[in-house]
């Protein structure tokens, strides 16, 4: 059964949801309010109760059924007054619904116990017995079943003190049975209807604080996608160096920057030496152990404001702002001298790893690319005169 189905089974007998992790949970949401209300309305209840010692009075005087009535009155007062701070501070219909039974079960003992002691007023007991049973449904929170179960001994409990006390006739007991069934339908359908649509209310925030949770992983999805493909557009997967489109955009800005304040700038073209010939001897697997120490080393040996990149196969790049043409010489002398003293891991630890540089300062030219291809062109020269070595464009 799907989320949204066990949302909308309802028990159309009972009002409550046919999933009892899920009855459970909505007795849980309202707990606070069914503290509240059952203190507020059994307080209320108790008030009324007790005010009708009244016409006890007026009818029986001071007479030993009166003093029987009011101790009776007493006790049902006391205990609803102490059911209801009870309710009010633990007061749970998913772990406690007996206890609010409880109330609702000395209401009525106490009514149908008046009829022995007041059978002359029998005719207005009729009336407040009725609005006692909507009370049950309406004015007490209660669960329908045991609402029904307390309303239901009410009515059969004050027919049978009429019949026993109060001596009413057949007919009269015939109609007094048909009064309360029909107090009982309405309120049973009236509290069954409010049950349904509270639950319902209760199914369609579920509904929609799955969906936004649904959504809201939803979005961390994508943004998680879309930082791991940012991460392959800017990232190189082989050394962590930027791609060379990534680079491209960085040094432009590099190069913008120092146009306009008019500062240095240059560019380095890394080219790892006989690069084939490893690939060729060991294979692309330990040639690629190579070139991750190699831009290893690369990373280690620059500053933290130069840009390195990997500019395809075996040749790196570095956009290097600030930097004269003295100052970019000795870091890419440092640069080779470093990744000489590279140590592969066995059975690479037998081969001689080095580098060719070919360097392009800032002069007139506002385009990267020209000065790409300046430093390449001294990449070239320098692998023409040996390999292994810095070449800088004059």
């Amino acid at each position: 059964m799907s989320l949204q189905q066990k949302y909308n089974d309802i028990n159309w007998l009972t009002g409550q949801f046919r999933d009892s992790r899920l009855e459970a949970s909505y007795r849980d949401s309202i707990k606070l309010r069914v503290r509240h209300d059952s203190r507020l309305a059994l307080m209320l209840v108790s008030l009324i109760f007790a005010m009708f010692a009244v016409t006890d009075y007026n009818l029986l005087g001071h007479s030993t059924d009166f003093f029987t009535l009011i101790s009776m009155r007493a006790v049902v007062v006391s205990s609803c007054v102490v059911l209801a701070l009870i309710l009010g501070r633990v007061g749970n219909f998913s772990r406690k619904p007996l206890l609010h039974a409880l109330p609702l079960w000395v209401l009525a003992a106490g009514i149908i116990s008046i009829v022995p002691l007041r059978p002359e007023s029998l005719y207005t007991q009729i009336t407040a017995v009725v609005v006692a049973i909507m009370a049950f449904y309406l004015l007490i929170p209660s669960l329908l079943t045991i609402a029904s179960w307390a309303s239901g001994f009410l009515s059969v409990g004050f027919i049978v003190a009429s019949v026993a006390y109060a001596e009413v006739s057949v007919p009269t007991a015939t109609r007094l049975v048909l009064l309360l069934i029909m107090a009982n339908i309405v309120g049973y359908c009236a509290l069954l209807r409010l049950e349904i649509l509270q639950r319902k209310q209760f199914s369609l925030l579920n509904e929609e604080r799955d969906q936004n949770l649904a959504l809201q992983r939803e979005v961390e999805h994508r943004k998680s996608l879309e930082a791991q493909l940012r991460r392959l557009a800017e990232r190189d997967t082989l050394t962590e160096l930027d791609t060379r489109s990534h680079f491209i955009k960085r040094a432009e800005a590099l190069l913008e920057r120092a146009l306009r304040e008019n500062t240095a700038f240059c560019l380095l073209m890394i080219d790892v030496d006989h690069f084939k010939q490893i690939n060729d001897t060991w294979g692309h697997t330990r040639g690629d152990e190579v070139l991750k120490q190699v831009a290893k080393t690369i990373r280690q040996s620059l500053r933290r404001v130069d840009v390195v990149g990997r500019f395809g196969g075996e040749e790196f790049i570095v956009a290097m702002p600030n930097t004269h043409h003295k100052e970019a010489v000795k870091l890419a002398q440092r640069l080779t001298a470093n990744v000489n003293a590279i140590e592969l891991p066995s059975p690479l630890n037998q081969v001689s790893v080095s580098i060719t540089v070919g360097i392009a300062m800032k002069s007139n030219e506002r385009s990267l690319d020209l000065l790409i291809q300046r430093a390449d062109e001294m990449l070239y020269k320098g692998k023409r005169n040996g390999r292994n070595r810095v070449e800088l464009a004059r």
